[in-house]
């Protein structure tokens, strides 16, 4: 490392990296109408990625408790449900939706729908039935694969899915997967036949992945195979990118170095557990252990027994990680990268980080970015604790006020997207669609500043929403749910800080007239209608109005003076 960091400016590195012929050599195409710049070498669509998966063999790709699943037997089980949906008549554009926790059977679920060119729709592991059986109304999913715990929650509302023609139930049940595909330690008995030869297009649709709106119901965010793809080289530039900076030359991949593996601590149903980590895994021959639920003390064990190279997800996790007694206790050696994403972090999280003689690496991203738009990492995030970091290179940032004007350096407006990365709209939704996405830029909802060197700092969400452990709460979902009981006339969502999860939802309730209830079954009503994450730790009812400006809207900033 040279005596003085950064050795080189993010553009100087940015332009050795994607100079032509080199390895991040970027190309302009036409998406959407919009030239936009891509990764050149990147692989054209989700089934190119799976027949480079299928090269590592018989590496291990899927670890969950004892199940060990390669590579070679992953694809064989893929391959074998692909040509199972195939048969039923599912087919390119039709929508596989996908219901189950982090188990090895989700993506075999995934990459099968893609090899038959369906468009794969996961939905949130966490929601109740009736959730779940808006997703898969909302999609038109003619398909759901399930484990069997998701599929006792959509089993009472399967009468009114008229368009769900087939179903296949894992892990209990009818034991329907099983019969098609076999249980995972079988996998790799399956028959040895041909990888399907890719047939679809980068611009091809690919995935719908719901995330909840202001109008507090979810939007299916329609992906394409570029928009996914995208992740792949993003964050190997930015990786390489940390190098220039200190520096150092970026190492040339070595095939016989010890395999890279991450504990997944986030689910296969969002949009980072997918596009920025099991996709690029599978390509890069990286290894996933998965737990049933996170637990500090098994994570530790976890990151000796496997040799964990990459941990975090969220920063609650990596709290619980660094501060968990039994640390000294584990071999941690392995761990090169406590990375995260999901909620804002604290800048004495990064240095305990770093201290622990781990690279500290932070992003940020959304549903509608497929994932990535911006990484921080090593040097640049212990300088810059509170920021997200620049763009990766692909991707242009821009921060506007309430017109759609651009703002200059330093100034805080609302965060705009561009990129190969952005998805082509909501699922059906025309008018979301035209209010979030303009000439290919999409408007975020955060309240950011970006400084003269690109790097991204948000200051707020303009959405009305909270962060909990990294899953979202759109406030006015909540509400609207509260407000359905008979005896509240008003409710209002606010977030407490919490040290560990980031933040909670407390709500605040007005009384009808005469009316009263109490916080237990308000919170009982709330966990019939919405997921646990949802539900808020604290209800405060009143028989008094809530605080409302002159706009009629209710004053949240009072509330939150009351916690």
């Amino acid at each position: 490392m040279k005596d003085t960091w950064p050795a080189m400016s993010i553009a100087e590195a940015t332009a050795l990296l994607t100079a032509p012929g080199a390895p991040f050599e970027m190309e302009t195409v036409a998406i959407g109408g919009h030239p936009t710049r891509t990764w050149k070498n990147a692989p054209p669509t989700l089934q190119h990625c799976f027949a480079l998966g299928r090269v590592h063999g018989e590496r291990i790709f899927l670890v969950n408790e004892d199940e060990r699943i390669s590579f070679e037997a992953f694809a064989r089980a893929a391959i074998r449900l692909s040509e199972h949906l195939r048969s039923l008549g599912i087919g390119k554009g039709d929508r596989v939706a996908i219901a189950m926790r982090n188990i090895p059977e989700w993506p075999v679920a995934f990459y099968a729908a893609q090899l038959v060119g369906a468009i794969t729709t996961p939905l949130n592991a966490w929601w109740t039935g009736g959730e779940l059986e808006y997703g898969l109304a909302d999609s038109g999913a003619v398909a759901l694969i399930a484990d069997f715990e998701r599929w006792e929650r959509v089993e009472p509302h399967r009468g009114a899915l008229s368009g769900l023609k087939h179903i296949l139930v894992c892990r209990g049940g009818d034991g329907s997967f099983e019969a098609v595909v076999g249980a995972p330690q079988s996998w790799a008995t399956l028959p040895d036949v041909p990888t399907p030869a890719p047939f679809l297009s980068p611009e091809d649709d690919a995935t719908i992945f719901y995330t909840s709106g202001t109008t507090g119901k979810p939007k299916g965010a329609l992906g394409t195979h570029r928009n996914i793809c995208s992740n792949i080289f993003s964050s190997g530039f930015s990786v390489a990118r940390s190098y220039l900076r200190r520096g150092e030359t970026p190492p040339v991949p070595d095939p016989s170095a010890p395999q890279k593996a991450t504990l997944l601590s986030v689910p296969f149903f969002h949009a980072t557990g997918c596009h920025a980590i099991l996709n690029p895994s599978l390509v890069a021959g990286a290894k996933l252990v998965m737990q049933r639920k996170f637990d500090a003390g098994e994570a530790l064990a976890l990151i000796e027994r496997e040799r964990i190279t990459s941990a975090g997800g969220v920063p609650t996790i990596a709290w619980q990680i660094l501060t968990h007694p039994d640390r000294a206790k584990h071999d941690l050696s392995s761990l090169e990268s406590i990375a995260y994403g999901g909620a804002p972090s604290a800048p004495e999280l990064v240095r305990q980080i770093g201290a622990a003689g781990s690279a500290p690496g932070n992003g940020w991203g959304m549903t509608e970015t497929s994932a990535t738009f911006s990484h921080h990492m090593a040097e640049d995030y212990l300088n810059r604790p509170e920021s997200c970091g620049p763009p990766v290179a692909v991707c242009d940032a821009q921060v506007r006020d309430p017109e759609g004007a651009v703002l200059p350096p330093g100034t805080v407006g609302e965060l705009y997207g561009f990129g190969p990365n952005i998805v082509k709209g909501y699922w059906g939704k025309p008018e979301a669609t035209a209010e979030t996405f303009i000439d290919g830029w999409v408007r975020t909802g955060d309240l950011a500043k970006i400084d003269d060197e690109g790097f991204i700092t948000i200051v707020d969400r303009a959405k009305d929403m909270l962060i909990r452990g990294g899953e979202n709460i759109y406030c006015v979902e909540v509400e609207g749910v509260l407000c359905e009981h008979p005896a509240v006339m008003d409710a209002a969502l606010v977030g407490k800080p919490h040290p560990v999860l980031g933040e909670e939802p407390v709500a605040f309730v007005s009384t009808k007239p005469h009316q009263s209830v109490g916080e237990a079954e308000l919170q009982a009503f709330v966990a019939e209608r919405l997921a646990r994450f949802k539900v808020p730790v604290a209800i405060y009812v009143r028989h008094l109005p809530l605080p409302r400006n002159a706009n009629g809207k209710i004053v949240k900033s009072e509330l939150k003076k009351e916690l």
